[in-house]
């Protein structure tokens, strides 16, 4: 694949793959380093491929930025909170097609391929069915259910490894710069485009949270702040319920 395929389906041929990348990775990390250790490791043949892989730091205080910097194809800051950070990548990528990879995510194995036969059937965008994995054997519950979820009603989240095209991710206005729920607006801006590509992937993507925190008491608390955003709560109000302190990035489920 040379090109992503514009709206209409015909081949970008302007732009070839082998001039500018066709595909941008956009990572936002903050304090991250074992998981993007492992992450950058797992994308390092995409980037020999020609795949943009941008990491936007949003003030660590570990080795995240140093490990960017040694395998990645541009590091760059941005004030913390995964929306800012996105958006700050997204501005900087060459790319035609947009990747959103959380640092403790993984994805399947010849993701771009997956992404590129998935925009050239016309999709502007999409996202991968989610494997979660932690200790608790009910974490695989909690993916299929959040697998049928997003497949009903077209709602991605984060950990689903959302993909875009570019001008489609411009045209919507990008991800809301909120605190909390970022995805889920960002979903409802490109459901006014289309309704999501949602491919089987998986996206392998860590359980911690649930393991740390207990698994009913996780699940309570994601359904909870589901239910309160769609009430209308603030963004701020829930971010401060997820992480108890200043807002960080967005829910996971």
């Amino acid at each position: 694949m040379s090109a992503v395929p514009d709206s209409a389906g015909h081949p970008a041929a302007s732009i070839l793959r082998d001039a500018t990348p066709w595909l941008s990775i956009i990572v936002p990390v903050l304090d991250d380093a074992p998981a993007l250790d492992a992450l950058l490791e797992r994308l390092r043949p995409l980037r020999t491929q020609g795949v943009e892989l941008i990491v936007v730091d949003g003030g660590s205080r570990d080795d995240s930025v140093a490990l960017a910097c040694a395998r990645s194809t541009c590091v760059l800051t941005a004030p913390a909170g995964r929306a800012r950070q996105m958006n700050a990548g997204a501005a900087l990528a060459r790319g035609q097609a947009l990747l959103f990879l959380h640092a403790d995510s993984v994805p399947p194995d010849s993701v771009d391929a997956l992404i590129g036969a998935a925009l050239g059937h016309g999709a502007h965008w999409g996202r991968f069915d989610v494997c979660l994995e932690g200790r608790d054997r009910r974490l695989g519950l909690v993916a299929r259910l959040m697998n049928l979820r997003s497949r009903l009603s077209g709602i991605a989240t984060g950990d689903q490894a959302i993909f875009v095209r570019a001008d489609s991710f411009v045209q919507v206005g990008g991800y809301p710069e909120q605190a909390l729920m970022e995805d889920i607006e960002l979903s409802r801006r490109l459901k006014r485009l289309g309704r999501p590509q949602c491919l089987a992937g998986p996206v392998r993507s860590s359980g911690r949270r649930w393991d740390e925190h207990g698994f009913w008491r996780t699940v309570t608390l994601m359904w909870w702040l589901r239910l309160a955003y769609r009430l209308g709560l603030a963004p701020d109000r829930l971010a401060r319920w997820y992480y108890g302190r200043g807002p960080r990035g967005t829910a996971g489920a």
